[in-house]
């Protein structure tokens, strides 16, 4: 199959791109520089120039695909809510080409997006009102897009999709425990993250994409619930640095705007993603990659 894959040379795109060519699928990569076109390239891939910006560079990518893998997204999150807005106009714009053909468009959302504290299901609906994640506009326009004949489904990765390069969640609170000297959980810290490893997430991308249905969702979930005081306290065994419980303005002090995320609890099923794509996770686990030092410095 030929993919269109947005975020091709990124962390999470770039093993999704390997694990298509190795399978033998052809994959048009969204290039928004020469570097990333040459990494396309020296991959195997063919190079597509463009970014998420450009809506027509996405219309014309999507022209040339049998499927569409969208990874890409703009993780600059002092605009968090207008980049998550714009990624539900780039789901429009690809959706509005794929339109009446039986291409499959698979777009990228998140599993924190569901109803909290409760065990997230893969048949559960993003959620509507003020007080939502606004990373719920994806899934929203996904729907949209259903309704205009588009076999649209969502991949929903974890919180913390973990590995070496990895410069996500966890490696913004290494971050901030090398920044303050000690690492942190909020209150007893028994707050829940799923986790997946990227290369684990890379195989699911390639395996809904060959099931090739729509009107569905995906967990890329390998680890339901990790507590997150246990995340805090690996991050401390690995940076050598103490471990503490903050409360309250103590606590949003140390994560400043990342308290929402420090506090949030998340846990969530891959039951039914693991039976019907035959997906059985196989990578190290998230401590197991924070016990073995991926995270002890500042660059992998």
């Amino acid at each position: 199959m030929r993919v269109f894959v947005t975020g091709a040379t990124g962390y999470v795109g770039s093993a999704v791109v390997r694990e298509l060519l190795d399978h033998d699928h052809s994959v048009i990569g969204l290039a928004r520089s020469e570097s990333s076109a040459e990494a396309l390239k020296k991959a195997g891939a063919e190079a597509h120039h463009g970014d998420l910006e450009d809506l027509d560079s996405l219309r014309t990518g999507a022209a040339q695909a049998d499927a569409v893998i969208h990874l890409g997204f703009n993780h600059d999150f002092s605009k968090f809510a207008e980049n998550c807005a714009h990624d539900a106009e780039v789901v429009r714009a690809i959706g509005n080409e794929l339109a009446g053909s039986d291409r499959l468009f698979l777009a990228t959302s998140g599993t924190a997006i569901l109803t909290p504290g409760v065990e997230s299901k893969e048949t559960d609906l993003a959620p509507t009102g003020d007080m939502v994640n606004p990373r719920v506009a994806t899934e929203h326009a996904g729907a949209e897009m259903a309704q205009k004949g588009v076999k649209i489904a969502a991949v929903r990765l974890a919180p913390s999709v973990h590995g070496a390069g990895d410069h996500g969640f966890v490696r913004m609170l290494a971050d901030i425990a090398k920044q303050h000297g000690e690492g942190a959980y909020i209150d007893e810290g028994q707050n829940r993250w799923c986790a997946v490893h990227r290369l684990d997430a890379a195989r699911l991308y390639r395996l809904a994409l060959e099931r090739n249905e729509g009107g569905v969702h995906y967990h890329g979930v390998a680890e339901e619930g990790v507590p997150f005081k246990d995340i805090a306290e690996a991050l401390g065994r690995s940076l050598g640095l103490p471990v503490s419980s903050k409360t309250d303005d103590d606590a949003q002090a140390y994560f400043d705007w990342f308290s929402f995320m420090a506090a949030s609890d998340s846990p969530a099923s891959s039951t039914w993603t693991r039976e019907v794509l035959n997906w059985s996770p196989s990578e190290p686990s998230l401590i197991s990659d924070i016990d073995a030092g991926l995270y002890s410095s500042s660059k992998d």
